[in-house]
């Protein structure tokens, strides 16, 4: 997917200029979404888009970064650019996101939360793999918001 698609969809986007307030739009859409609001922990984001009737989103950051997830001990891996589609508790057909797993990375495809009561999120690679993890591991501090 990638940059083709965003310019597919920016028609009918909601387009977003400049860290703060691509920062600020994406931590909307997570609570939105009712998605952990710190999935997302990008830096010098430079353009957010988010194409309703599509589902679409996209985000694209200078340059790519690694964000270490203490409560779970893994490292992940965000490009410059990163697209989803999304609906509620779910975004799917990720490009963009990689987590490491032993030694290996691994392409995250699809996130979601099943059941909210659970408290859990799941996270599936192209390969197939899933891991789940507790959603409080990717909030935000208040302080931070």
């Amino acid at each position: 997917m990638g940059s083709q698609a965003i310019e597919e969809y920016r028609k009918e986007a909601e387009i977003y200029h400049g860290d703060t307030l691509c920062k600020q739009k994406s931590i909307e859409l997570l609570q939105e979404l009712s998605l952990p609001n710190g999935l997302l922990p990008l830096q010098d984001i430079i353009e957010a888009g988010y194409n309703r009737p599509a589902g679409f989103v996209w985000l694209r950051q200078r340059k790519s970064l690694e964000h270490y997830f203490p409560m779970i001990g893994r490292t992940v891996s965000y490009a410059n650019e990163i697209t989803a589609f999304v609906e509620n508790r779910r975004m799917k057909k990720i490009t963009g996101v990689k987590s490491k797993e032993l030694f290996i990375w691994l392409t995250v495809a699809d996130m979601h939360i099943q059941n909210p009561i659970s408290g859990n999120i799941t996270f599936k690679s192209t390969t197939g793999l899933s891991r789940t993890f507790p959603i409080s591991a990717f909030q935000l501090k208040q302080q931070d918001e």
